[in-house]
This record gives structure tokens, C-alpha cells and sequence, in this order.
């Protein structure tokens, strides 16, 4: 993995098999189907629940300051600890949590290359045992927003030329054919197509088919196809943020773009906002 930009964002399934019993190390694990950490999940990792545990009870917001130090605690997290993250989809959420926890300024954190599909794939091993850790005290920073992207602010930046929005839905998304994605009702919107001028780079291409990335060459041909540079100021959005939060880690984390935002609100914001500009 040293071709990547940061290397050290990565670690394979025999890294964290080494380390199952680091107390350093605390493995989490975040799926799109939140029920899989019961059915099995690699030993000592903590479950996080996107439906509950990141998201803030009353505003379409994250938890503040005060709730992630508070849920670092609880899992035992300290500022020195190292944070590896995993889940299904091909490390949907787990990049989610990544580019949420790099807002309030954990350091060492990585993800684990291929996520449950590589670790099921080696036959390797699974408990039903929920770890408890000794509570700790944790400090996180205020959060660093500016890797995030609001809606007032792609619409203010629709006509700069050096902007490249990437959708990173399915095609059939994209072109407006399919306006609502099958079993995710909560993902809903009010009309279908596309943000003006985004061009459409779905996040599984990115992928290999044992879940871990492609290479650094095969990632530079993909964006540069598409007119994507690291010298381009980019925004990725998807439908709430998970997938184009993976190709925010991709850009960022294994290519070493500086200019990178996740527009969170993504297609289920702009797709209902009364007279937002939509192509197809």
C-alpha cells in the first residue's frame, strides 16, 4: 500500500490479526446494515450505530464536541489510541466515520483495506461477544468543517471554473431515471437527476471485487478521465453523504488531493429544496 499518499491510512486483515489484542488498538466497526455486528463481528470491536450513535437527536446534524468525546469514552478511546474502522458495502460508513472523526482531529485513525468482505473471504474469525472497556476521558477539537460542504455553498460555487462536483451515485441516479434507491426510503427526495455541471463518478468504481482499493494508477486514470485533477477545488455528494464520503477518502487519503469537501446534505437536501437548480 505505500504507493498511496498516505499509506499509513490503510491497514491490511493480517495487520489487524496482529493486533486483535493491542490494547492501543480499538477497532470499530460501522455497517450499512447495523444488524451484522450482532450476527458476527471481528474480536473487541465496538459497534457504531449510524442511526443512533453520530447523528444528533433533533437537527439533520452530527453529534457536537461534547457527544463524540463523550462516545470515545465510553469505548475506552484515548487521544493516543489507534482507531481502525471497518464495515460491509465496501467500507461505506467506515469511511464515513473516518472523514467525521477527522473533523474533530483524531490522528491516528485507518481504515481496514477490503472491510468485512476481505476478512470473510480469508475465513478468519468472528465473535458474537460485545467487548467492554474502561471508560476513559477523551478531548476532541472544535470540528474542522472546512472538509465539509453546505448547501449555500455549492450553489455559490456552481459557476467556478476550477470546481468539479462528483456524483458518486449509480448512473441510473444520476441521469434522474431512478428517484428513490430501493430499501433506503429514508434516502428520499423530492425530485431526481443531478447538481448542474457534476460529473458522474459512482464510488464502486474504485473498488476491486475482494473490497479493497484499486490502485494508485488505476485511481489517477479514473479521476483524470473525468477532468478531475488534485490542482481542482473538489465537492463529492451521493444521496446523505456515506458513498461520497468513500470518495472523499480516496481523493484525500490514497491520491493526496488538498481541495476535497463531502457535501453531507447531498441528493436527499437538494433534491427537495424549492427551486434548486436540477439537470438530467
Amino acid at each position: 500500500m505505500s504507493e498511496y499518499a498516505h499509506p499509513e491510512a490503510l491497514v491490511d486483515t493480517n495487520w489487524v490479526a496482529d493486533h486483535l489484542n493491542d490494547p492501543n488498538v480499538r477497532l470499530i466497526e460501522a455497517d450499512e446494515d447495523v444488524l451484522l455486528y450482532e450476527v458476527g463481528h471481528i474480536p473487541g470491536a465496538v459497534k457504531l450505530d449510524w442511526h443512533v450513535d453520530v447523528q444528533d437527536p433533533l437537527s439533520r446534524d452530527f453529534i457536537d464536541q461534547e457527544g463524540l468525546e463523550k462516545l470515545f469514552g465510553n469505548w475506552g478511546i484515548t487521544n493516543d489510541t489507534t482507531i481502525v474502522l471497518y464495515g460491509d458495502r465496501n467500507n461505506w460508513y467506515a469511511a464515513y466515520s473516518y472523514w467525521l472523526f477527522t473533523q474533530y482531529g483524531h490522528k491516528n485513525l485507518k481504515l481496514l483495506n477490503g472491510g468485512r468482505t476481505k476478512w470473510e473471504a480469508e475465513g478468519r474469525p468472528y465473535t458474537k461477544e460485545v467487548p467492554h472497556y474502561e471508560h476513559t476521558t477523551y478531548h476532541a477539537q472544535p470540528a474542522d468543517e472546512s472538509i465539509r460542504a453546505f448547501r449555500d455553498q455549492v450553489l455559490a460555487e456552481l459557476k467556478n471554473p476550477n470546481l468539479r462536483l462528483i456524483d458518486v451515485r449509480s448512473p441510473q441516479e444520476y441521469s434522474g431515471e431512478l428517484l428513490h434507491m430501493v430499501n433506503y426510503p429514508q434516502e428520499g427526495a423530492q425530485r431526481a437527476g443531478h447538481i448542474p455541471g457534476a460529473k458522474n463518478i459512482p464510488w464502486a468504481v474504485t473498488a476491486n471485487a475482494d473490497g479493497t482499493f484499486k490502485s494508485a494508477e488505476e485511481l489517477r486514470d479514473i479521476y483524470g478521465g473525468k477532468d478531475v485533477s488534485p490542482d481542482n477545488q473538489v465537492i463529492s455528494y451521493c444521496r446523505i453523504g456515506e458513498r461520497s464520503a468513500h470518495t472523499w477518502f480516496v481523493l484525500t487519503q490514497l491520491l493526496g488531493f488538498q481541495n476535497v469537501r463531502n457535501y453531507d446534505g447531498s441528493w436527499t437536501e437538494w433534491g427537495s429544496l424549492v427551486r434548486s437548480p436540477i439537470e438530467r
